[in-house]
């Protein structure tokens, strides 16, 4: 079953073009990566970002969490975040049709 993960940056006053800079590269750089189905951004009303991110599997979720992207990406962002990236696991919960009840 995939997975769904949302990961919240907050960044610093004046930091926000700084931050999607920083997340920008790893956009393409972590679709090549095994079990990625989706790694989006999209900015939200308050002035944080959010980060949409579909696998495979928890499995290649964690190869992901231990890989060159994301210690890149880690230091790109230093200094640039107010506070702790909050990052959230989701599994689906099956209602409707199986294209309308799931990312």
């Amino acid at each position: 079953m995939s997975i769904i993960v949302t990961a919240v940056f907050t960044p610093t006053d004046g930091a926000f073009n700084k931050v999607v800079d920083a997340l920008s590269p790893a956009i393409a750089e972590v679709h090549q990566e095994p079990g990625c189905l989706l790694y989006a951004i999209h900015a939200a009303p308050n002035g944080q970002i959010a980060m949409i991110e579909k696998w495979q599997s928890v499995e290649l979720l964690e190869a992901h969490g231990d890989g060159v992207a994301v210690k890149r990406l880690n230091a790109a962002l230093e200094g640039l975040l107010e506070a702790p990236v909050e990052v959230t696991r989701l599994t689906a919960i099956p209602a409707g049709t199986e294209s309308q009840g799931a990312l």
